[in-house]
Parts: structure tokens; C-alpha cells; sequence
């Protein structure tokens, strides 16, 4: 049963995918990726259960970090013939954000230790890389469709 909660999953948001606004992209992505974590770590429903609440702590707290504090140094980082003070201030401000996504990360794999095995959270960054690479593929692709079917319109 577990086996098929991904294709049933899959086929359930793509059958939605075109039915709904590109709002709901985010949401759709996040049930794929819940389901392939789920699956991919063999994750009991007990262990199901206390995972995801530390997983989505996780995930808000670091979104929160690229959203405010990187996107202000990559403007910065935007603007050209900056000083060398300016520079130095810049680098700073990029390596306090790393500071924090490290504590983060640092943060999530203590908080895990204590509800899921060493092994699982190992296999944790394995699952999120293969999980974004499928993810890459699947935009690729739809971008390639959207790119034929423009293609067509002018034919």
C-alpha cells in the first residue's frame, strides 16, 4: 500500500495541475514532496507524524532566511561598482546568512536525531537532492511543452 501512495499521489496533482492556477503550484509541489520524502525514508506513520511538524520548522525557518536576508545581499550584490567597504559589508551580510541556514540545518538534524534513526537522516539529503532534480526535470519539460505548443500557435 505504502508503494502506491506516490503514482496514485502523482497522478492526482498532475489530474489537478490543470485544473488549477499557477498559485497552487507551490502547494501541489509540497504534497509531491511530502509523499516522495515519505516514501524514499520508509517512514512509519508514527515516525510520519512526529517528522514533518520538525521538517516544516525547517522548512519556514530557512525560506524566511532566503526570502529577507539573502534577497537583501543579492541586491546588493546587483548594484556594481561597489566600494571596498561596501564589498566587505556585503560579504558579511552573505556569510551571516550562511551562518544561520547552517545553524538551521545544524538545528534540524538534532531535533530529528531524537524521532527518527542516524541512517534516515543521512538519507534525508539524498532524498531532498533526488527530489529536486525530478522536480528540475518536470519544469524542464513542461517549459519544453510550453515552448512546442508556442511554436504550433505560429505555424
Amino acid at each position: 500500500m505504502k508503494r502506491l501512495i506516490i503514482p496514485i499521489m502523482t497522478i492526482l496533482i498532475c489530474f489537478n495541475a490543470y485544473s488549477q492556477r499557477d498559485g497552487k503550484m507551490q502547494e501541489r509541489i509540497k504534497t509531491q514532496k511530502v509523499a516522495f520524502i515519505t516514501d524514499r525514508l520508509d517512514l512509519s506513520p508514527e515516525e510520519a507524524q512526529k517528522f514533518w511538524p520538525i521538517y516544516n520548522d525547517f522548512e519556514n525557518k530557512t525560506n524566511k532566511i532566503r526570502q529577507n536576508d539573502l534577497r537583501e545581499v543579492r541586491k546588493a550584490m546587483h548594484r556594481g561598482n561597489l566600494s571596498e567597504s561596501e564589498a566587505q559589508q556585503i560579504l558579511d551580510q552573505y556569510m551571516n546568512v550562511e551562518d544561520k541556514l547552517h545553524e538551521a540545518k545544524k538545528q534540524l538534524v538534532k531535533d530529528l536525531g531524537k524521532v527518527i534513526p542516524p541512517q534516515k537522516i543521512i538519507q534525508l539529503k539524498a532524498t531532498e537532492n533526488a527530489f529536486n532534480k525530478k522536480l528540475m526535470s518536470m519544469l524542464q519539460q513542461r517549459r519544453e511543452k510550453m515552448q512546442e505548443m508556442r511554436k504550433n500557435r505560429k505555424n
